[in-house]
Formats: C-alpha cells, structure tokens, sequence
C-alpha cells in the first residue's frame, strides 16, 4: 500500500528530449539532456528531472511507448533552434494526486498498478486528460537503488 497527497502544482516549464521504446530504457536520453543542458548553465540545485510518460503501457507494445526526459527550466531560458536542441514543454500545473515510491525505478509499476487500479476507483476523484509525470527526488549515482525516490503526479479534473 501507498500514500498519496493530493496537491495543487504550479505550471513549469522545462526543456525535454523525446525518448521512444521502453520507459525503463529513458536513461540514455535523461543522460544526453543533462550533457547537452550542463554547459549551457542550467543544470543547478533548483533543477528538477522530470519524466513525461503518454503511452497506455496495457495497451501499445513497449516498442511505441513515447515519454519524454525533461529538466526544468526558467521562464526566460530559450534553448537554440537548432536539430539538437531538446524542446519546450510547458507542464501544466493544478491539482495532482502526488504518490512517493522509494526503491528502484524497476518496481514502480507497482505503485502505478496500485494508484490507478485501488486508489483512483475508489477515491472519487477524475483523472486529467494530461498524461502522468515523475519527478526524480534525488541523484540515481550517488545512492543505491532502494534509496531512490520518485513522485508520481496524476493530475486530476479541478473541482
């Protein structure tokens, strides 16, 4: 069993790569996004890694599911208009039904099984017609495994 926070967040804006195929292989991509963002300044202690994923994993084959790798970014930063470049991305804020997972990001999909299969049902809340995004609480290279923290943000219908 989980616990889960309902929270109102704020719209962010962040720089993202697209990443196709299996979520559990978005590393890679996480990795050029942070090469190509840290000699450009932006990555810094504020910076959050957020993971966007669109694919209904019960339903496409794990060779089309489409996330994509972002960090955030200030409202002024523009990233060059050039073909490798990441892109925009304006994450919407407002209310979210927010679960912490602790340990390896290969057993999260037991904390979305449990969000969307008991939580949700039974919570009287709407889910958004926004796809679901993780964000990465702290550094995978500097702890081990069972240490890693994730939210998992389920944007919900305003009420």
């Amino acid at each position: 069993m989980f616990n889960v926070t309902l929270r109102d967040c704020e719209a962010t804006r962040l720089i993202a790569f697209r990443h196709q195929g299996h979520y559990l292989e978005i590393g890679p991509v996480f990795e050029r996004l942070f090469t190509w963002a840290g000699p450009r300044g932006l990555m810094g202690p504020k910076t959050r890694g957020i993971g966007i994923y669109y694919s209904d994993t019960h339903n496409v084959p794990p060779a089309e599911w489409h996330s994509d790798a972002c960090i955030s970014i200030g409202p002024d930063v523009t990233p060059p208009d050039d073909a490798d470049a990441p892109r925009l991305i304006d994450l919407a804020g407002g209310r979210h039904a927010v679960l912490r997972h602790k340990g390896p990001y290969a057993e999260l999909h037991h904390a979305y099984n449990w969000l969307f299969g008991q939580w949700l049902p039974s919570s009287g809340e709407m889910p958004a017609d926004r796809p679901v995004f993780e964000e990465y609480l702290n550094n995978p290279r500097e702890l081990p495994p069972e240490e890693w923290l994730t939210e998992i943000n389920l944007p919900l219908v305003a009420r």
